[in-house]
This record gives structure tokens, C-alpha cells and sequence, in this order.
């Protein structure tokens, strides 16, 4: 095996795979080290956790992954195949009702007229308004950001060409501001009337965010997961088949055939810096590998602060990397069950629309701020927002005949707790809140349960590398985005090292599944000389 390449990729993540795919389609010879058993980052399939079943272990669910990626590598060669959900969601409540929403059209504003005939009539300019505001932010996504500080002219070139479709949204400029800046909450009270849609519609906006509704930033949390498409179908969701892995094994089945060499449990420990450009990285184990280019699938406290001495960077930089927040409350619970929820508002035992989308258990935005309220002082909710997936009411591949597998994701978990560690006792107390959630409206779900996996904030960052546990590596607030992720003057995924750039989640357009920082940045190293 070659020690030089023209370019090592650090983190197999799906994002550091789509870097790799894409210098090996360009003939670059690329390396990609992975610290894990396994490719695919927090984007996997693990067969090794309940005997029988592919857990889909961190992310869970397929929409923004970018169409022009899944094309251009012939991903769906490789056995990438995506699986619509319909209905997108299922909320019950405690007076016996329930909302699904996502089936389209019609069948949506009846279901919201359950509730509100006024909000059943504002639902569809609702996703009208959101639809022009992604007709100017999503093109941003596949773009290279400007250099603020120091701007060339096709910088000013591009804020100038941004600021024209800023301007055709005419009045809507307004919306397209609140939703880049503003709470989720402002902006659900404003539109609608019941608790029981805000509260179903809120919970997007604060999943993997260390915030409540009401505060700012978390209206561009709720528009980001609006933003994907399954099939060509906007805002569409959908499972992969075999689980999330089968998008990452996908993508490394491109770049090996591309002539991508992928090494599993290779562990990173230092990137080796000469006359100010990296030339290469040394692993755990003492092992070397040169190249003409490093890009880094990690966050930036491992890039800049534990593979690098951060001393040998500008002061300024290094300040600015410090103030990146990477606070996490979230908690991912993996559940092998015997049989599928009976929802009181919904019954059945069979899989049926109740158990095919995201399973919201919130009842209202104030359920929601009380569940924060606590976790903001150190301790994990009384009542946890719940929201769950059961992939196998889609994909029967994904366990055992006539068992069937959960996902859920929970807030709120702070990563340090005040009153203690995060040991098994208190992952087992926090876990059996959020199931004595799930009984409430579903009884009996708790007699189910075969085993269960949790993964606290602290789990997250030990398993994935992922600093706080946060899943988005990094803070999604404004200051963070675009033209200022990771920090100002350097969001065009270079760094203050020659030949050292970002390709993952820290760098823009940010968290998900997404692939564009990794589509991104090999571009730009592809035009680096």
C-alpha cells in the first residue's frame, strides 16, 4: 500500500466519503482513515447491537442528502435505496386525538381542521412561505461561501449576486430574515392557532439544539429540516433500506471503485505540519502517511486543538475556534420491541400510518420550554420531548420477523448533569422517563421492549467523535452559518494551514446528512494549487 497520496481524508464519515469519491473521479490518489470498525460516522448500520436487527446507531433518517451527489456517483448502483414515509408524522395526545401530517394536499388540512379550521386554511401558504425562502437559501447550500475579511472579487461578486435574490423575495425579505435569525415559536404563533400543530411542527426546531422554541436561531433549525427532498419530492423523508449505513456503504463502494483506499480502526492522533502546510498525518499506532492534501471530516476542537498544536495557528483564529458552542442535550435510545406501539389514539397492532413517520410525543410549545427549563440548570427533563421512528413498519429487513426496532430521539439531556455522572444509573433513569412517555400513549410499549441501547450527549461524543455530543459538530446559530461557519475568513473550507481543509459538518452549510460540505470542499481542493 502507497504511504503518499494526493490527498488523506480524516473521518469516514459520509461527508469525508463524498470528499474522497470525488478526488478519486478527478484521478487523485486519496486515503481515507477512518478511527472506527466501521465507514460511515454517525451515518451507520450496526448488526452488532440486538442479535438480528440493523440499527441505524446515531442518524436515522434520509432527506437532505444532496440529488446531484446520489447522481453524479451512481450511489443507487452501489444499493442505495431510499423509502418514502407516508404519512411523514404521527402526533397523539392525551384527550384520545391525534394529527397526522405529511400524506399531502387535501388530506393534510383535514387532519389540521381537526384543530383549527383557521390553521387548516393557513397551512398551505405557510409551506408557501417557506417555499420561497428555500428558493433563495438552498442554492447557497452547494456554494462556497465568501471570505468576509478579506474578500476578492468574486467574493463581492457573489454577495452581490445573494443580495439580488435577497431582493427579488420583495416583501418576503422579511420572512427569509426571521427564519435565518429568529425562534421558532415567534414565527408558529404567529401562523397558526393550535398547540397541537405548533407543538408537532416546534419539535423539528429543537431536535440536536440545545434550546427551547422561543429562542432565536431555532427557526433556521425548523426550515433546515424542510429543506431536503426524497424522489424529487420536497420536505419528503424517508428511510434508507437496511438502515442509514446503506447510503454510507453506498458511497464507499463509489470511492473504492473510483480508486479510493479506505483504511477502518486507524486512529488519528497528530496532523503533521511543515513550514506551515500539512503534509501528512500520524496515527495512534505510529503509522505515516504523506499527501499533497489533508481534509478533515472532524469537528474543529479536534482539528485545530488535539491534532494540531494550536500555538502554531493566528491567535485570532484559535479565539474564534474557541468560542464555536458545542453544547448538546440531545439523547439517542435504540429499542428492540415485540411487537409495534398500540397508540390509545390510534390503535393496531399492525404497522399502519401511526407507525410509519416520526412519532412526535410533545403535546404543546410549553411542554417543550418546561422540558428545557430544567435540562438549562444541569438536569435532565421530568418529561422528555419524544420523538420517535419505527423504521421496520417500512423496511421489514431491518429485524427479525415480528419484531420490530425503535429510534428515539430525546431532549432534553444535558452533557454535564449537576448532580452527578453520567453513569449507568442516571442513563437508565433518564431512559425510563422518556419510556414512561411513550406508555402514556401507548400502553403496554414498556412489556415490549426486548433491549434498549441509550447513547447520552457523553456516549455520542465517546463513540463519534463528536465534541459535547453535539450532532451538528458545532453550534447552527447565525454567527455560525454561511459566510461565518467555521469562523469568519475562513468558511471557504480552507484553514490558516496550507493544504489542510474542512469537509465535514463544521463546515458550511453545517449538520445532517447532507453531503454538500463534502461536495464543497473537494471542489475547492480540486481548484487549489
Amino acid at each position: 500500500m502507497s504511504t503518499v497520496y494526493d490527498a488523506i481524508v480524516i473521518g469516514g464519515g459520509h461527508n469525508g466519503l463524498v470528499t474522497a469519491a470525488y478526488l478519486a473521479r478527478a484521478n487523485w490518489n486519496v486515503l481515507v482513515l477512518e478511527r472506527r470498525y466501521i465507514v460511515g460516522g454517525a451515518c451507520v448500520t450496526e448488526e452488532n447491537i440486538f442479535p438480528g436487527c440493523k440499527v441505524s446507531t446515531a442518524a436515522y433518517v434520509n432527506s437532505l442528502f444532496r440529488p446531484e451527489i446520489i447522481r453524479d456517483l451512481r450511489l443507487r448502483d452501489y444499493g442505495f435505496e431510499v423509502l418514502e414515509r407516508n404519512p411523514a408524522s404521527f402526533s397523539p395526545f392525551d384527550d384520545g386525538r391525534y394529527l397526522l401530517l405529511g400524506t399531502g394536499g387535501p388530506a393534510d388540512r383535514d387532519e389540521i381542521g381537526k384543530f383549527s379550521e383557521r390553521d387548516a386554511a393557513a397551512y398551505g401558504d405557510y409551506e408557501a412561505m417557506l417555499e420561497r425562502v428555500a428558493s433563495v437559501l438552498e442554492p447557497t447550500l452547494i456554494q462556497t461561501p465568501p471570505n468576509v475579511l478579506h474578500p476578492s472579487l468574486a467574493d463581492l461578486l457573489g454577495m452581490g449576486k445573494l443580495g439580488l435574490k435577497f431582493k427579488k423575495l420583495g416583501t418576503s425579505i422579511g420572512e427569509a430574515l426571521e427564519v435565518l435569525t429568529g425562534s421558532a415559536r415567534a414565527i408558529l404563533d404567529r401562523w397558526f392557532e393550535s398547540e397541537e400543530l405548533k407543538a408537532t411542527l416546534a419539535t423539528d426546531a429543537i431536535i440536536g439544539a440545545f434550546a427551547a422554541p422561543s429562542m432565536p436561531g431555532t427557526a433556521y433549525v425548523l426550515f433546515h429540516h424542510v429543506m431536503g427532498e426524497t424522489n424529487g419530492k420536497r420536505g419528503v423523508w424517508s428511510y434508507v433500506r437496511g438502515g442509514m449505513g446503506g447510503l454510507t456503504q453506498a458511497l464507499a463502494k463509489a470511492a473504492t471503485a473510483l480508486g479510493a483506499e479506505i483504511l477502518t480502526d486507524a486512529e488519528v492522533a497528530r496532523i503533521d505540519v511543515k513550514d506551515g502546510a500539512a503534509v501528512g498525518v500520524t496515527l495512534a499506532d505510529g503509522r505515516e502517511f504523506r499527501a499533497r492534501k489533508i481534509a478533515s471530516n472532524v469537528d474543529c476542537r479536534l482539528t485545530f486543538e488535539t491534532f494540531l498544536d494550536p500555538r502554531s495557528l493566528p491567535d485570532d483564529f484559535v479565539a474564534e475556534i474557541r468560542r464555536i458552542d458545542y453544547s448538546s442535550a440531545s439523547t439517542k435510545i435504540n429499542v428492540a420491541l415485540a411487537a409495534l406501539p398500540n397508540f390509545t389514539a390510534y390503535p393496531g397492532r399492525r404497522a399502519g400510518p401511526q407507525h410509519r413517520g416520526t412519532i412526535h410525543l410533545c403535546p404543546s410549545q410549553d411542554y417543550i420550554e418546561r422540558a428545557y427549563d430544567e435540562a438549562k440548570y444541569g438536569r435532565f427533563s421530568t418529561e422528555p420531548v419524544v420523538e420517535c421512528t419505527i423504521p421496520s413498519a417500512v423496511d421489514p429487513t431491518v429485524a427479525p420477523p415480528e419484531k420490530h426496532l425503535m429510534s428515539m430521539f430525546t431532549q432534553y439531556s444535558p452533557y454535564e448533569l449537576n448532580d452527578g455522572p453520567w453513569d449507568e444509573a442516571a442513563k437508565n433513569a433518564y431512559a425510563d422517563r422518556c419510556f414512561d412517555v411513550v406508555e402514556r400513549y401507548a400502553p403496554g410499549f414498556k412489556s415490549s421492549v426486548i433491549a434498549r441501547q441509550i447513547l447520552t450527549p457523553r456516549d455520542l461524543e465517546a463513540t463519534f467523535n463528536l465534541t459535547g455530543g453535539n450532532i451538528f459538530q458545532g453550534s447552527m446559530g447565525l454567527n455560525k452559518l454561511f459566510m461565518f461557519r467555521p469562523v469568519p475568513g475562513y468558511a471557504g473550507y480552507r484553514t490558516p494551514v496550507k493544504n489542510l481543509f474542512l469537509c465535514g459538518s463544521a463546515a458550511h452549510p453545517g449538520g445532517g446528512v447532507m453531503g454538500a460540505p463534502g461536495w464543497n470542499a473537494a471542489r475547492e481542493m480540486l481548484k487549489a494549487k
